[in-house]
């Protein structure tokens, strides 16, 4: 456009500047900024959004605040973008102080509310905001259902959650949104209700590979391994392409379910058969499945051979096994990993002590302690160190 000697106007950079901030191309956006203020068009509505939302994508919230603040009139887009800029940055509480200035709202404003408190672990904050919504008169929309039906399931509002779900039903929410299904599937798996998880999953109108990953992991939440293996292999008959996830799912139903064999065929048939290369959950998972039933020494050789480094989870689940079937060599091997990975934690340094007192080996008690003293780690109240 410019080679050709076009000159720019204002319905130019509007479009530009939102190129942008979805690619978060701050270098460019700058760049259409100046050019922006250098050609006089700064006084568009349109584009001073563009530029708010250029700043706010990139997380450059001082620049967004500076032209947000100048604007003279500001409407309720301006303000979401804002607020969502804040809270990606992690700085809900200027998002939420924003949020209560707003003279006019949008339906977006509190669900960028709503999910963003439920992100930072404010469940209860989350909840009265919906209240608020509900007492406003908005009625939720796809995006409220999605994001309440969780905070319901971690708050324990089973009634609230109910509710949803047949408001959802008659608004026609759960027949046209796949990801509403897939959230109610969830929540009654969440809390327990597994008949009426089963129910809403097999109702659902479409259902898609989070579908059936979301149900065979609440099989496996549930203790009912043995049913997300027969859920498994139906969604394989019906066509469904499994991914990473499907396997993490099925993998944690083996090893509630104690099946061994099961799970190694699962395991090798991710890269056989489905092209799936496993990753370190999935490893994890094979650890857990040997160590649920005694198999140490093949859990400790699963971890050795691994062609990735071992996480304190995998580790972890590795020492709970040793605990339990009493094998307090390994589980010095497993805690001393921990404490490489984890030197700050004082829990693994008084496991470790505790094995060594269950020996009675107290010299290697007192070489934990002066270990300890040395990394300027204090004892956590209410661990116990024998001695």
């Amino acid at each position: 456009m410019k080679r050709r000697g076009i000159w720019p106007d204002e319905f130019t950079f509007a479009p530009l500047l939102k190129s942008c901030a979805n690619l978060v191309d701050l270098r460019m956006g700058r760049g259409v900024h100046s050019a922006v203020v250098r050609l006089g068009f700064e006084r568009f509505r349109s584009i001073r959004i563009g530029i708010v939302e250029l700043y706010a994508s990139c997380g450059k919230m001082v620049e967004a605040q500076k032209v947000f603040d100048e604007m003279p009139q500001r409407d309720v887009i301006v303000w979401n973008l804002m607020i969502s800029g804040f809270c990606k940055m992690g700085n809900v509480e200027m998002g939420l102080c924003l949020f209560k200035q707003m003279s006019e709202r949008s339906v977006v404003s509190w669900n960028l509310m709503i999910s963003s408190l439920a992100r930072s672990d404010r469940d209860s904050e989350a909840l009265e905001v919906f209240c608020d919504m509900q007492d406003n008169g908005f009625k939720p929309d796809e995006a409220t259902v999605v994001s309440m039906l969780p905070i319901c399931a971690r708050l324990g509002e089973v009634d609230l959650g109910q509710w949803i779900h047949s408001y959802a039903g008659s608004c026609g929410l759960f027949k046209d949104f796949t990801s509403v299904g897939n959230s109610l599937v969830d929540f009654y798996c969440k809390c327990g209700m597994l008949e009426k998880a089963s129910t809403v999953f097999r109702d659902m109108p479409q259902k898609n590979v989070v579908s059936w990953n979301v149900m065979i992991s609440g099989m496996a939440f549930n203790g009912n391994g043995e049913l997300g293996v027969d859920l498994f292999e139906e969604m394989i008959s019906e066509g469904v392409n499994p991914n990473g996830a499907t396997f993490v799912g099925v993998l944690a139903c083996c090893a509630h379910a104690g099946l061994l064999e099961r799970g190694w065929d699962l395991f090798r048939s991710m890269s056989l058969k489905h092209h799936i290369e496993p990753k370190l959950e999935h490893y994890g998972s094979m650890v857990d499945i040997l160590g649920r039933i005694g198999r140490l020494s093949e859990a400790r050789d699963l971890i050795r051979c691994m062609p990735m480094k071992p996480n304190a989870a995998i580790w972890g689940a590795l020492l709970s096994a040793c605990r339990t079937y009493g094998d307090t060599e390994l589980a010095e091997c497993a805690v001393n990993e921990l404490i490489n990975l984890e030197p700050w934690n004082s829990g693994n340094y008084v496991l470790l002590s505790n094995i060594y007192a269950e020996r009675g080996e107290w010299d290697e008690v007192e070489k934990v302690r002066v270990l300890m003293r040395g990394n300027c780690i204090n004892k956590a109240p209410g661990q116990s160190m024998v001695g």
